[in-house]
């Protein structure tokens, strides 16, 4: 369970990135997410299957990918989502940008973005 009552932004703020780097998250994942936020509100945790120990937690603000043995530190994080300030075409790509704070994050950023849609659309499937 993420840790702290602080919002994921603020968890993310003080920390030291070893790169930051220009991204974009395809945008029937996060058309996914969205429904998914309307349903379940502004947090959701996701466990990554095959990831050991990691888990995927979204708010509407930051995405981070957090080892929940380690006390829930991040180990990556989408940041500064362009759909935050517009969302005209729904059809687009949502530009934002990626936040490494391991070494390794880069493996993960790949998998959790391939892993990703069918777990949201698994956890819409859910009936409540």
């Amino acid at each position: 369970m993420f840790a702290g009552n602080r919002t994921l932004l603020a968890r993310l703020e003080n920390l030291p990135v070893l790169a930051r780097r220009e991204d974009a998250i395809e945008a029937a994942i996060y058309n996914l997410w969205r429904r998914l936020r309307l349903r379940e509100g502004a947090h959701v945790e996701l466990a990554l299957p095959g990831l050991k120990e990691m888990q995927l937690v979204m708010e509407d603000a930051a995405w981070a990918v957090v080892d929940s043995n380690r006390n829930d530190v991040p180990v990556l994080a989408w940041v500064e989502f362009s759909a935050l300030k517009s969302r005209a075409d729904l059809h687009r790509p949502i530009t934002c940008h990626v936040h490494y704070y391991h070494y390794m994050a880069s493996h993960l950023r790949a998998r959790t973005l391939q892993i990703l849609p069918d777990l949201l659309q698994r956890r819409l499937a859910r009936r409540r």
